[in-house]
Formats: C-alpha cells, sequence, structure tokens
C-alpha cells in the first residue's frame, strides 16, 4: 500500500530522507541534488563543502572546485549563486543579451580573443576604473562587467585559481554582433519549456515545500524566463496537470513531484547541516516541522546573535534539537552546542554525537589544510 503524507512527521520523514540520500560519488551527488548552494564564508567551511560532506564518499572540503572541470557542472544563480548540472545550466539561458555597455562588449571580445580571462588579465587591457556596487562600496568596472555578462549567460566560469573565478565564453550559443545590438534572442528550448522544466526541479530540490515557499523561490526566476505572468500561475497549472501533487497538512499545502514516494522511518543518526542545506533552507518549513525558529546570523550584529556567527542545524534522526558552532583554533577543534528543548538522552544520542563530531573535525582540518 502506497505512503501518503498526513502528518507533520511524515513531512519531517520525507523532507530528511528525501535530500539526504545514501552517500555517492560527487558527480552523482550534484546531479540528485540538482543545485548546491555556494557560499564563500569559511566559518567553520563553505557552504558547498559542508552540503556536500554527508551526501559524497570520502568527500574532502575543496573537492567540487578541484574536480570542477571534469564533472561537467556550471556556476550560475538559480534561487541562489551555486553549482549545477550543466542540463540545468542550460535552462536559465538565454538571459537578456540587449544594450550591452560598451565595456562589457570589450570585455567579451578579450575573452573570445584570451580563451580564459582572470580578473586580474583586465586590468593590463582595460585598467583599473571603479564604480559604486549594489552594497554601496567600490568595485572595479570589469568585476561588474565580468559579472553581468557572466549572468547573462555569455561567460562561463572554467575554473578557480587560488579561489578566483576564472572566465571563459559560454559555448552555450552564438551571439552574433548584430544580436548583441538588436537585443534578439534565439532560443533553443521555449520559454514555457524552460520554466516548467525548472519549476519541477525546485520542487525536486525542495520536496515537500510549503506551495507559498515555492512560489517566492518559483519567483526569482523572472530574470531566466521572460514570462512573468506565467511565474504566477505555472504552480497551479503543474499541479492541476498531475506533473506536481499536493497535500494538506495542518492547514498547509505542501507540494511534491508526481512520482515522489514517502520514506520509511529515518535512521537514527546524528547529522551536522550547512545553514544553506536544502533541508533546512526553507525557513517556513523548518518552523512548522520542528517547531522553532532557525536563522543564519552570520550578517547579523554579534550583539544580537542568538546562537553563533555560523551556527549549523543538528539533526538527529527526522528531528533538527538545536545548533552545534565549531571552530579549528591553534589549540585543537572546538564546539559549542545548543538545543532548541533540550538535549536528548540515552547512550545512542552521545555515541552518534560524538561519532558526527569526529567526521566534522576530519572534515575541517583538510578544510584547514586546503
Amino acid at each position: 500500500m502506497a505512503r501518503t503524507i498526513s502528518s507533520v512527521q511524515s513531512l519531517r520523514q520525507s523532507a530528511v530522507a528525501h535530500s539526504l540520500f545514501t552517500p555517492t560519488g560527487l558527480k552523482a551527488a550534484v546531479n540528485k541534488l540538482g543545485f548546491v548552494q555556494a557560499d564563500p564564508i569559511r566559518a567553520p567551511a563553505r557552504a558547498q563543502d559542508l552540503i556536500l560532506r554527508p551526501r559524497v564518499k570520502g568527500y574532502k572540503a575543496g573537492d567540487l572546485e578541484k574536480k570542477y572541470s571534469k564533472l561537467e557542472i556550471e556556476e550560475d544563480y538559480l534561487y541562489a549563486y551555486g553549482f549545477m548540472p550543466r542540463s540545468v545550466w542550460r535552462l536559465l539561458h538565454p538571459r537578456d543579451v540587449s544594450d550591452l555597455p560598451a565595456l562589457e562588449k570589450k570585455v567579451l571580445n578579450l575573452a573570445r580573443q584570451l580563451g580564459r580571462l582572470h580578473p586580474a588579465d583586465l586590468e593590463v587591457y582595460l585598467g583599473t576604473e571603479r564604480v559604486i556596487n549594489a552594497w554601496g562600496g567600490y568595485s572595479k568596472a570589469t568585476t561588474r562587467a565580468l559579472d553581468d555578462l557572466h549572468y547573462r549567460g555569455l561567460l562561463r566560469i572554467a575554473g578557480r585559481e587560488k579561489g578566483i573565478r576564472v572566465f571563459e565564453a559560454a559555448p552555450l550559443r552564438s551571439v552574433s554582433e548584430s544580436e548583441l545590438e538588436s537585443g534578439s534572442e534565439s532560443e533553443s528550448i521555449d520559454s514555457s519549456e524552460r520554466l516548467r522544466k525548472l519549476v519541477l526541479l525546485m520542487a525536486q530540490i525542495f520536496a515537500p515545500a510549503p506551495s507559498k515557499s515555492l512560489q517566492e523561490v518559483i519567483n526569482k526566476l523572472r530574470h531566466s524566463v521572460l514570462q512573468p505572468a506565467d511565474l504566477r500561475t505555472v504552480l497551479g497549472k503543474l499541479v492541476k496537470n498531475g506533473e506536481l501533487q499536493s497535500y494538506l497538512v495542518d492547514g498547509l499545502t505542501y507540494i511534491c513531484p508526481a512520482e515522489f514516494s514517502p520514506p520509511g522511518e529515518v535512521l537514527q543518526e546524528v547529522r551536522i547541516l550547512a545553514p544553506f542545506d536544502p533541508v533546512v533552507w526553507d525557513r517556513r518549513r523548518f518552523e512548522h516541522l520542528w517547531g522553532w525558529a532557525y536563522r543564519f546570523e552570520a550578517y547579523v550584529p554579534q550583539a544580537k546573535r542568538l546562537r553563533g556567527y555560523y551556527a549549523m542545524p543538528v539533526l538527529w534522526g527526522e528531528s533538527v534539537i538545536g545548533w552545534v558552532n565549531a571552530t579549528m583554533t591553534p589549540h585543537g577543534f572546538k564546539t559549542e552546542i545548543g538545543y532548541a528543548i533540550s538535549r536528548p538522552r540515552g547512550a545512542a544520542f552521545r555515541n552518534q554525537l560524538q561519532t558526527e563530531l569526529l567526521r566534522l573535525e576530519q572534515f575541517l582540518q583538510s578544510n584547514h589544510s586546503s
């Protein structure tokens, strides 16, 4: 008999078992996830490494970047900035290529001529003019040009050198000078089909997802698909035609892919998650499933932090029971653990917690030396 999602417990089990699958190879894990959010903060490690740690056999910090060129993946913006299979990246483009400023045309031409383009290379050709960035500070105009060309899909990330992105002209589609002047776009995939596939992908990443949260994520696609009206209606259409299914739990509507099958019980293991891990990413779902509010506080003034600069959620079986702050200091591995209600009793939790902390320590040692 098929299982159904009918309670908060079944939602919790589904959310954990669906996303935290049996560890596999790196390429397979990225493909299965569909998207790995990136973040440069290394306290204690970068988000992408922490997300992949429990899902990839023998994963070491930095493996994603070291093996990037062999994985057939791309860096781009989906609902956040991160890494994704090339098949997903193709769905995001073309973004608008009209009205390219003169500087961006020069940068694009240089990329086509040089093959690989390090940001420092541009200083030699185009100087170091600075402009005000989105945060009120100053950035090099050429850096802004690289970022914009990358977002438009005209450049891609070829790799990194000491953590700095190296660009090259994107092979996705040929954009002629006449197209750049006129803004015309020859799409290889119909925009409505791109939108359908992207929405199904998001539903897969966050399954089961509150419908309101999923709609908010879909709205972030407004720069990738040029049909704003469809962004508002596509979710309902996909539920109506059976490609997505919905469940009503505690008065909240949850959305899953049609083929989604709720799992059985989750193993009683302790796992320490990244603040951007898909299991805990949606704060609305988090509060409904686990009954307390978790916030990422790295950008919160220190005096107002409740749990710490980089507090990571602690998962015990199907329950997120608290958080841990972990750092590698000159004197060794240091942790501070907090609990949302109370520390679970019994040897099983104690042993599992020590095992996970040891795994995290070994991982951070590799991160510290990378």
